[in-house]
Formats: structure tokens, sequence, C-alpha cells
């Protein structure tokens, strides 16, 4: 993958965050989340400024941000879309709710929309259980969703009123 060139005010947001968190090896993941929400997403070239500001290895970076699965190395989409896997919702048909998603968007999870709209990923828990299953599009929770229903969650998005009921 090739390398990206940080425009120097971000890495100098990147610095601030950190300063702002005392540059403390123990507020890592106050750091990542922090700068995830400012530049939606953290790609190798940014773990490395958070490791060179922490004073910490770049691996133990990588390792948090990539056993957590709030945070992303790829960009999300405008609506990150993201389908409960865990175990009501699965016994309940996420798999299926999630195949058809995958249909329509024309991508797997992890990817992005060619346009940039929509990003699929898939959770382990949203802790909504009783809804099963579950899907969220951006902080927007969606319960018992079908695979027939996945088109009019889309269009909603698509035409920008995701809080239609038509």
């Amino acid at each position: 993958m090739p390398k990206i060139k940080i425009a120097e005010n971000t890495v100098q947001l990147i610095r601030e965050i950190c300063t702002k968190y005392g540059n403390e090896e123990g507020e890592l993941i106050n750091v990542l989340h922090n700068v995830q929400d400012k530049l939606g997403y953290l790609p190798a070239e940014v773990q490395e400024v958070i490791a060179r500001e922490l004073n910490i290895p770049v691996a133990r970076i990588y390792g948090v941000v990539t056993f957590y699965s709030f945070f992303s190395m790829l960009p999300k989409g405008e609506h990150p879309i993201s389908v409960c896997m865990g175990t009501a919702c699965y016994v309940r048909g996420s798999e299926q709710v999630l195949e058809e998603f995958k249909r329509q968007l024309k991508i797997d999870v992890g990817q992005t929309t060619p346009d940039g709209k929509f990003s699929l990923g898939s959770l382990r828990c949203v802790g909504a259980c009783g809804l099963a299953p579950v899907v969220m599009v951006g902080e927007k929770v969606y319960g018992r969703v079908s695979p027939q229903q996945v088109r009019k969650i889309l269009s909603d998005y698509i035409i920008g009123c995701p809080h239609s009921e038509s």
C-alpha cells in the first residue's frame, strides 16, 4: 500500500490532541478516539505521528487500532453501515441481512462504495438483542431488519431523509 503524505496542519492537529492528553502512553485510546473523530480514520502514517508524540512503538498503536472494531484504518463512507453479528442477531438472520447489503451496494465488509456514500461493516454486539437483527447506519439504529428492508433503508439515505417512513 502506498504511503500517503500527511498535511502539516494535520500533523499539528495530531500533536495538539496528544498534548491535550499530556502525551501520556496511558491515554492512547483517548488520543486514538479523538484523532479518528477529527480525521475519520487512522491510516498508518497517522499512527506513526501518534507513536512519535507518545513515545511508544507504532506496533503497539497498530495492535490497539486493529483489536478494537471501533477504529478504522480506512476512510468510512458518509453513511457507515454496521450489521450486528452477535448471537441473537445471527440466530435471527443477520447474515442474510448482511449479504443483502453486500449485494445492493456491490461491496464487501470493510469496503466503501466508489461514490463514498456508504461503507459496510459488521459488529460483534450492539447491545440491543431484543431488536435482533440490528443494523446501524451512522448513529441510527434499525431493529428487526429483514433482507427485504435493506433497499428501503438504503433509499432513505440516497434520497437524503433517513427519518422518512414512506
